[in-house]
């Protein structure tokens, strides 16, 4: 039984943090992968603590911490509102097992938030992201290096990122609306298109409104901070319109790309950006049918994505083969 009040004395002290500051420890709902705790000091700062599981996961998962490291530093450098980093630490085998972060304002943006406030919301958000997309990185892919080292293309990346999640599907057996194979075979149709992105840019791949604080304080909501950046990647900034609009369609969002686009965003849907949101989204899906499996969902959620996700699977798969037909 791990003894949670002395793990965090312990890092906090590896930070340079008197430990006996600590007076309060909570753990935090809505992490699926890592725990997650609040830690509370005598003089009223919080801290975020996220500790790795023990347990292995997909291929992709391996090192999330130092992603989400890497995430902070860059929302730091396009002064986007999230936490900041204050200690990455292992066990001394070189792998991220804790990582202790500022907490930022707010809570996880839910239906409290009215329909009058979601414009300005939404619109903030959109210049936030563009904000985020202009930060550029050292070459393609996951800066864990979970899946290999960063590649100088992105399709070469991004054709790896898929292969592995449909190895993750094959190995745990995972229900597919189609077998892995044809759904290989399918993705492969549109990876042409990924040659039109050449620059690696700062992707957070989970921007749902559970990873987006809302803080009421000063009065009217603003984004208090994008969290939980532990999915980030090098890539193409459209992946993200994926999570942004999750098992939607974010050319319906008129105030977040209206938000995107004045902050200097490029949102364009033409047939190679349709083709490359049809390969992103058909990568989330994946993932949110796979990790059921050696996460141990319960049977609810487990009916969930075969009867919400698994169709959505389907959809983008068929505007593939529309998409990419000869």
């Amino acid at each position: 039984m791990v003894d949670s009040w002395e793990r965090a004395r312990r890092i906090l002290e590896g930070s340079q943090i008197p430990p006996d500051r600590l007076t309060h420890l909570r753990p935090l709902s809505g992490g699926t992968y890592n725990a997650v705790e609040e830690l509370r000091l005598t003089d009223g700062s919080r801290y975020v603590l996220k500790v790795a599981p023990d347990a292995p996961g997909l291929r992709y998962e391996s090192g999330l911490l130092l992603s989400e490291a890497e995430f902070y530093r860059g929302a730091a450098e396009a002064g986007v509102p999230a936490p900041r980093v204050v200690a990455v630490g292992g066990d001394g085998d070189g792998a991220a097992r804790h990582l202790l972060m500022t907490a930022c304002p707010g809570e996880p943006w839910d239906d409290s938030v009215t329909e009058a406030q979601q414009v300005p919301l939404r619109m903030e958000l959109g210049r936030q992201v563009a904000r985020l997309h202009r930060v550029r990185g050292p070459g393609f892919g996951y800066p864990s290096g979970a899946l290999g080292p960063l590649a100088d293309d992105w399709r070469t990346a991004f054709t790896a990122i898929l292969d592995a999640v449909l190895d993750d599907a094959r190995d745990h057996r995972a229900r597919l609306p189609r077998p892995a194979d044809d759904v290989a075979r399918t993705v492969r149709h549109a990876c042409p298109a990924l040659d039109a992105v050449t620059v690696p840019n700062l992707v957070h791949f989970d921007l749902w409104r559970g990873n987006i604080l809302v803080d009421r304080a000063a009065g009217e909501p603003r984004i208090g901070g994008l969290i939980d950046g532990e999915r980030m990647f090098w890539g193409d900034p459209l992946a993200d319109f994926v999570s942004l609009a999750l098992l939607g369609d974010i050319k319906k969002d008129e105030a977040f790309l209206a938000g995107y686009r004045e902050a200097g965003g490029r949102a364009v849907f033409d047939t190679p950006a349709l083709l490359r949101l049809a390969l992103y989204r058909t990568y989330l899906y994946l993932i949110m049918l796979t990790e059921t499996i050696p996460r141990g969902s319960g049977a609810e959620h487990g009916r969930w994505v075969q009867e919400v996700v698994a169709p959505e699977l389907v959809a983008a798969l068929d505007e593939i083969e529309e998409l990419a037909a000869p």
